[in-house]
């Protein structure tokens, strides 16, 4: 859980850390499955997909780590002064292009703030019989309070509780599990959860697209990434990490054939059967109340430190990728204050844990692929239009794809949402997770056609040549070259055209910034 603890440089580009502060001190063991969420959505798949959706999911969390350790050293290579992501596709793609991922990571922040929110609130509710709305309001205004005086030194130190709490958590619940609840054996046969099902294999390619790319919009994976000492030293920290939330994931799932086997899911009334969601929970209540108490403050304790995540990494993702390190940072912890609010009233009111974790899976899916293409020196012509117009027409695809296949408009618009979930029995979902990467490749290929053709005609106009379509040579100093034949020049050099950028000087902002048409 520490791996990274002595894989790391110090992060002196970041102004807002305190100099002496490792960011990348532990890899955070997938910060966002590891909140109290992690409860809800793990378990209740394992209700309906049985062990193949447990050990898919829980390989699908785990293995998308490892790009952080192979993407992590050619981006940092590309962009040496940043330190997220958002700072390279700045550099290769310009202004609106790093908008619009930071938008795209902003609203993935939120959504995964109000299910942190959500999931906690619906653990005090359970367990304790009391309303969550109380919690929820003083658990965003002690980690408001400490990340505002602390910042991500706080933050860092809360990553370590956070690993033990896991751990805790986990080796509680198995003993405990394991010594009080019967099992039916004879529902073990009849459940069907041993075998394999149509969604246990269509999550075979949904949850590794959705998770993969969904890593990507958060900032705190990548400042550890750029922190990481070596890349020998990135490979072994996160490789630990992988270990550790393997077992960590399948265990948690397991609880929830535990409690199908147990009786407990769906339950004996058929009319208001238990939901899969609370699968964990419903086996809790089997246990002697000291367990569940140890339980609640536990929870808590792992939802407040993967909350304060959040809020250090929007802050992170505002101050530098929409202000440039120019706004005081307290307007910007003052602004996320003020998204507390609707946080607070979404997570009171939310649906599914697992449905908000897709909805932020989806938009990836859509985004991150064309976003990718242009870390290959083969597409150094792909400019941020084609990375906007790709992203939206990928969510864009998803609507068509949902119009044709349910005849239906409103039905379309709706697996935007995921209302129905994984759960539907039908094509629907794995189909938005074809179309939302497939689509914005294809939207972003029609963008491309589209860019070159006016700039075409317009160099036609003018008389001049036409040379969008020309490798640019990054020399020193900072200046561009354009070459027209580039078999001279060594690609390790290449780059999209860039321009200068005269707000450069500050640390941990890229020299140069891309074009975006």
């Amino acid at each position: 859980m520490l791996a990274w603890g002595t894989c790391c440089r110090y992060p002196k580009f970041l102004p807002f850390l305190p100099p002496h502060h490792p960011c990348c001190a532990v890899l955070k063991q997938r910060c966002v499955a590891l909140g109290s969420a992690i409860l809800f959505a793990y378990p209740q798949l394992a209700t309906i997909s049985g062990v193949q959706g447990v050990i898919v999911y829980a390989l699908s969390s785990a293995l998308p780590l490892f790009a952080f350790a192979w993407l992590g050293p050619i981006i940092r290579k590309k962009c040496p002064q940043g330190f997220v992501l958002t700072e390279w596709t700045r550099q290769r793609y310009g202004d609106a292009a790093a908008l619009f991922l930071s938008f795209m990571t902003l609203v993935t922040l939120f959504l995964y703030m109000v299910s942190e929110l959500s999931a906690v609130g619906q653990v005090v509710n359970m367990l304790a019989g009391i309303d969550g709305l109380p919690v929820l309001i003083v658990e965003c205004i002690i980690t408001t309070i400490y990340t505002s005086l602390g910042g991500f030194k706080i933050s860092f130190f809360t990553d370590n509780i956070q690993g033990i709490m896991v751990m805790a958590l986990v080796i509680i619940a198995t003993i405990s599990i394991g010594v009080e609840t019967k099992i039916d054996t004879s529902l073990i046969e009849e459940s069907g959860l041993l075998k394999g099902n149509l969604l246990g294999w269509q999550l075979v390619y949904i949850l590794p697209v959705a998770l993969l790319t969904n890593s990507f919009f958060l900032s705190h994976f990548w400042l550890r990434t750029f922190a990481s000492k070596t890349d020998r030293d990135l490979w072994t920290g996160i490789s630990l990490a992988v270990i550790a939330i393997l077992v960590i994931f399948v265990l948690v799932g397991c609880t929830g054939l535990v409690a199908v086997w147990a009786g407990l899911v769906p339950g004996d009334d058929i009319e208001n059967p238990v939901d899969g969601g609370i699968a964990f929970f419903a086996l809790l209540q089997q246990l002697p109340n000291w367990v569940v108490g140890i339980v609640i403050v536990m929870s808590v304790t792992l939802s407040t430190a993967a909350f304060d995540s959040f809020q250090t990494a929007m802050v992170t993702s505002a101050s530098n990728d929409l202000f440039r390190n120019r706004l005081n940072i307290w307007w910007i912890r003052a602004g996320v204050v003020v998204i507390m609010v609707p946080v607070v009233v979404i997570a009171i009111r939310a649906p599914s844990i697992l449905q908000i974790y897709l909805i932020t899976d989806l938009v990836s899916a859509a985004t991150i692929p064309v976003l990718c293409l242009g870390l290959s020196e083969k597409f150094y012509f792909w400019r941020g239009f084609e990375v906007v117009v790709g992203g939206l027409g990928g969510l864009f695809t998803v609507f068509l794809f949902g119009l044709v296949y349910y005849q239906d408009a409103q039905k379309g618009a709706e697996l935007l949402l995921l209302q129905q979930g994984l759960f539907t029995g039908d094509w629907g979902c794995f189909g938005a997770f074809v179309a939302a990467p497939v689509g914005g490749i294809l939207w972003g290929f029609g963008a491309l056609g589209l860019r070159l053709s006016i700039q075409y005609f317009s160099a036609k106009r003018k008389g001049v040549r036409f040379d969008a379509l020309d490798k640019l040579l990054v020399v020193d100093g900072g200046q561009q070259q354009l070459v027209g034949d580039a078999q001279h020049v060594d690609s390790g050099v290449l780059r999209d055209e860039a321009i200068a950028d005269d707000s450069s000087d500050a640390p941990g902002i890229a020299k140069t910034k891309g074009k975006f048409f």
